[in-house]
């Protein structure tokens, strides 16, 4: 991929959206363009923390592994997303896996190269912030999910939270959720076990709150969700 391509990817991404072209010209020079295979790792849980990753096309799995080989699913980015999140102002290793789920383009960018263009661009550096603050707001709710709520609640916050991230709008105002996520993953995400998962979701088929097409793929309307668990 060429500087001005890579350029033109990048300045998609909310955080780059505001750069003139000289700006934009400086990251692309110190960025790299690479495809990655189904299943491939794009660094692994301790790798020493090198790079953040633009996803131009594909799917990636950001996951952490206990001693015991337990998988905690902490994020599933797509187009237009960034990862990890920690790598801009944190020295160290990679605090999780990212597994590339679908084929993917990502553009690195080299942790060391960008921190000296943040400097020297101080809007960029209030940007970079910006997002960051997004994600922990989207963690500290994911955390406290799981402290204050019983596990029928976590999991229809789940399904509304994939849904408004992962869905698509039909026309009576529904959302139509892909089966893109296992029983498996559903419960990776949220620390519970894949039976209870199953058991979750057929309760809520059979109460009407979710729909289910022979393909597998989820209908459902988020405001009703929301009601089932006094949000609205």
């Amino acid at each position: 991929m060429k500087i001005e391509d890579i350029k033109r990817v990048l300045s998609n991404f909310t955080l780059f959206h505001e750069l003139n072209n000289f700006e934009l010209t400086k990251i692309a020079n110190i960025s790299i363009a690479r495809e990655w295979k189904r299943h491939s790792h794009v660094f692994l849980q301790g790798d020493p923390l090198e790079s953040v990753y633009f996803i131009f096309d594909g799917k990636i799995k950001i996951y952490k592994s206990d001693i015991s080989g337990k998988e905690q699913i902490v994020a599933i980015a797509k187009k237009g997303e960034m990862f990890p999140h920690v790598g801009f102002f944190r020295k160290g290793d990679y605090p999780a896996y990212a597994e590339v789920l679908e084929p993917a383009t990502l553009i690195a960018v080299p942790i060391s190269k960008f921190e000296k263009v943040l400097i020297e661009n101080p809007e960029l550096c209030i940007k970079v912030f910006k997002v960051l603050g997004e994600k922990i707001i989207d963690l500290q709710n994911r955390l406290e999910e799981q402290i204050l709520n019983n596990t029928y609640e976590q999991i229809v916050k789940l399904i509304i939270r994939l849904a408004q991230k992962h869905g698509m709008e039909l026309v009576d105002g529904t959302i139509h959720l892909k089966s893109e996520f296992t029983n498996k993953d559903l419960a990776n995400m949220i620390g519970t076990t894949r039976e209870t998962i199953s058991r979750t979701l057929t309760k809520m088929k059979k109460d009407e709150l979710i729909e289910v097409d022979p393909d597998g793929n989820m209908i459902l309307d988020i405001p009703i969700l929301m009601k089932e668990i006094n949000l609205l």
